[in-house]
């Protein structure tokens, strides 16, 4: 995100039977075709100072889906091998990684791989790999988790969620997620 876009805050509320969530003056562009609820947020790409730790959501969601570079919004490299992916590092969280790992970061494009692995301050921190994947077929949503309250609904928890699990009606989702297959981890760029 920049710093000249924002994050909205529309009021929820649960929809009649307790079948999920929805937002009080809902259109029709908050719902994906699956029928996932989405944050909103205001678009102004280049308004102010990148926000780098803020994702925006519309973006992230177009770059998922298209599997564009998550840097540059072109495309993401492929080859033989799959495409590439330039992931925070998750070996310990995640058992026989990185076959079948959920992932919210978008696919990258080779050169800025190597920018991003520079001058990114959380893959320099937290550590990164780079991984290419034969198959990343879109999975579900990550975003918060409500429940029904008293009189709104009151978040629980955060994180993915499959679409083919019920739960996905009561999910604000915030990012696309996709799984890796058909893995090759890449040592060097």
């Amino acid at each position: 995100m920049w710093s000249g876009e924002t994050a909205e805050d529309p009021r929820l509320v649960v929809l009649p039977n307790g079948a999920g969530i929805a937002y009080a003056d809902e259109i029709l562009g908050d719902r994906d075709s699956r029928g996932v609820l989405w944050d909103r947020a205001t678009v102004n790409p280049g308004q102010g100072a990148p926000r780098f730790a803020k994702i925006h959501v519309h973006r992230q969601r177009r770059a998922m889906r298209k599997l564009l570079c998550q840097v540059c919004a072109g495309p993401a490299d492929r080859n033989d091998d799959g495409t590439l992916w330039l992931i925070p590092d998750r070996t310990r969280e995640w058992s026989g990684w990185p076959e079948g790992m959920a992932v919210a970061e978008p696919p990258v494009c080779l050169p800025c791989a190597y920018l991003a692995t520079r001058v990114c301050p959380a893959l320099r921190a937290e550590g990164h790999l780079v991984i290419r994947a034969r198959e990343h077929p879109i999975h579900g949503v990550d975003g918060t988790h409500y429940r029904e309250g008293p009189h709104t609904p009151v978040p629980v928890t955060s994180g993915p969620v499959a679409f083919d699990d019920p739960a996905v009606r009561w999910v604000l989702a915030s990012k696309l997620v996709r799984t890796l297959h058909d893995c090759t981890v890449i040592t060097d760029l």
